[in-house]
C-alpha cells in the first residue's frame, strides 16, 4: 500500500469511472445468479418494477383508438338514421302523390252516354278520356292489377316535369314502387326493358320509363281491355246510359 502511495499508482478501473448501463455479460450473469452483486440486481429489479408500473399506468389511460372507434360508430349510426329519415320522407311523398292521383281519378264527372259508347271503339279513346281511365282503373282493381294503370299515370306525370331535382325524385319513386322486384306493386316487364331502365336511371329524364310504359300499355290493351268490355262494370254503364236516353 505504501508503494502505491509513493508512486502515485491508481487502479485503472477508477480513472474516468462511468456507470455501465449496457447488457450484462454472461460471466457477470452467473455471478449475479450465485448471489454476487446484490446492488446491481436490486437496481435492475427496481428498473423492471418501474417499467412494469409505467406499463400498468399506460394501460389504464383512455385508448385513443377506442375513442376513434366510438366516433366512427356514432358517425355510422347517424348516417343510417339520416338515410332512414330520407326514405320515410320519400315514402310519405309517394303516398301523398298516389293519394292525389287516385283522388283526381275518382273526382271525374260522370261520363255521358256518348263517352261510354266511344270507349268500346278503341282502347286509345278509353285511355284518353279521364272518366274512362277512372272506370277502367276500378275494373283493374277487381283483377288485382291496378298497379298497371297507376304506373302508366305516374309515367305520364313524369313526362310533364321540367325541374331536374323533381325528375330525379319522381323517377326514383317510380322505380321503387313499380320496377323494383321488392315492391308489392311491381309491374310485369321483360328483361330487356328492365336493362334499359337500369341504364337510364344513372341519369333520369322525363322519358326514362318510356319503353316500360309502352309495354304496360300494350299489356292492358291486349289482356285487360277485352275483359273490361264484357265486364259487369262496363255493361252497367251502357245499360244505365241507354235507360237514361230512352226515358228522356
Amino acid at each position: 500500500m505504501c508503494l502505491r502511495k509513493r508512486s502515485g499508482y491508481r487502479p485503472p478501473d477508477l480513472i474516468n469511472a462511468k456507470i455501465y448501463t449496457g447488457p450484462i455479460p454472461a460471466e457477470r450473469g452467473v455471478e449475479l445468479a450465485m448471489g454476487g452483486g446484490r446492488s446491481e440486481t436490486s437496481a435492475l429489479s427496481g428498473a423492471g418494477e418501474a417499467r412494469g408500473l409505467t406499463t400498468t399506468q399506460n394501460s389504464q389511460r383512455p385508448n385513443a383508438c377506442c375513442f376513434c372507434w366510438c366516433c366512427c360508430c356514432s358517425c355510422s349510426c347517424l348516417t343510417v338514421r339520416n338515410e332512414e329519415e330520407r326514405r320515410k320522407r320519400r315514402r310519405r311523398k309517394r303516398i301523398s302523390q298516389e293519394t292525389k292521383m287516385e283522388a283526381k281519378l275518382e273526382t271525374c264527372p260522370k261520363p255521358s252516354v256518348e263517352e261510354v259508347q266511344m270507349w268500346s271503339q278503341s282502347f286509345d279513346k278509353l285511355m284518353r278520356n279521364p272518366a274512362g281511365r277512372n272506370v277502367f282503373r276500378e275494373f283493374l282493381r277487381t283483377e288485382y292489377s291496378e298497379e298497371n294503370m297507376l304506373f302508366w299515370l305516374a309515367c305520364e306525370d313524369l313526362k310533364q316535369e321540367i325541374n331536374k331535382s323533381a325528375i330525379e325524385e319522381k323517377a326514383r319513386s317510380i322505380y321503387e314502387d313499380y320496377i323494383s322486384i321488392l315492391s308489392p306493386k311491381e309491374v310485369s316487364l321483360d328483361a330487356r326493358v328492365r336493362e334499359v331502365i337500369n341504364r337510364k336511371m344513372q341519369d333520369p329524364t322525363p322519358h326514362t320509363f318510356e319503353d316500360a310504359q309502352l309495354q304496360i300499355y300494350t299489356l292492358m290493351h291486349r289482356d285487360s281491355y277485352p275483359r273490361f268490355l264484357s265486364s259487369s262494370i262496363y255493361k252497367a254503364l251502357v245499360q244505365g246510359g241507354s235507360r237514361t236516353s230512352s226515358e228522356s
